[in-house]
């Protein structure tokens, strides 16, 4: 059998890969919530950095494409957690190349970037922008449906995370290099001017959350914008027009519930079954 063959379960025991069956990356990747209802919050902070919205709005066609670009992302975040390090290795490069083309110059002032502001991809403090967000998300979904980890997992989860950023291509040397001083880095970055929600970040949410969604996540569609929304900061979340409500964060609870049950025992099946090559295709 080869590791493409391979089903989900064989892969949870799987020891060939650069995170064991024991890890923090494969707890919290393997509950369908952590991308499912964390995806949203992590994608609408990323685009509130107004040179990471610019470099989707240019090189992306985020209004016909946005749930393969998003399944894509999932694709290769599965391999480099549950594949072989071939696999991982594969999925970051391919994730590299297409990060190789993206830059430019912005065409008008966003933010506190004037109009003719360079931006890149492979733009470091981008990057780590970019990490910081999917941290953040799955941390904070995960312990908002699943359970609050302890310090010492949390760091772990960190250090892990850590890896599959430098798969990516963001340079070691930017990330910081505990979970106290990412928290500092991470909570300095909201409060600056650098992190606001441009007319184009606008755009893409409102994309975002009110695109259909592909049929067998309809359902879930109440929680997800109730989890996007909950997990934005104050700021970025009054920004995007989203309203919070003390009866919203009563329903919140109820509806990670309701998705939890909804769909684990679609999930114990089919993590029995191998996917067919296509779909753990590297390609992004």
């Amino acid at each position: 059998m080869t590791a493409a063959e391979r089903t989900h379960a064989e892969r949870l025991r799987s020891c060939d890969g650069y995170f064991p069956p024991d890890s923090i990356v494969r707890r919290l990747g393997n509950t369908p919530l952590t991308p499912m209802l964390g995806g949203g919050a992590a994608v609408l902070l990323q685009v509130a950095h107004p040179l990471v919205a610019v470099g989707v709005a240019d090189h992306s066609d985020y209004h016909r494409d946005l749930w393969q670009r998003l399944a894509r992302t999932l694709r290769a975040l599965y391999l480099i957690a549950f594949g072989t390090r071939e696999e991982a290795e594969r999925a970051g490069a391919a994730v590299q190349a297409v990060h190789a083309h993206v830059h430019g110059r912005t065409a008008l002032p966003l933010g506190p970037f004037p109009a003719g502001t360079q931006y890149s991809a492979k733009d470091p403090e981008l990057q780590l922008w970019v990490h910081a967000t999917l941290v953040y998300a799955s941390l904070s979904i995960y312990q908002r449906s699943e359970r609050q980890l302890s310090p010492a997992e949390q760091e772990r989860y960190y250090g892990e995370m850590a890896l599959v950023a430098q798969l990516f291509g963001t340079p070691a040397e930017v990330i910081p290099p505990t979970l106290a001083a990412f928290w500092d880095y991470f909570d300095a970055q909201v409060a600056s001017p650098v992190i606001t929600v441009t007319p184009i970040a606008a755009e893409i949410a409102g994309v975002i959350l009110d695109a259909p969604l592909p049929r067998a996540l309809r359902l879930f569609a109440p929680a997800h914008r109730l989890a996007t929304a909950a997990q934005l900061p104050p700021r970025l979340r009054d920004e995007y027009g989203l309203r919070w409500t003390p009866l919203r964060n009563l329903a919140l609870p109820h509806a990670l519930r309701a998705v939890k049950v909804a769909t684990k025992p679609a999930l114990r099946a089919a993590s029995w079954i191998a996917p067919p090559p296509k779909v753990l295709a590297a390609g992004v």
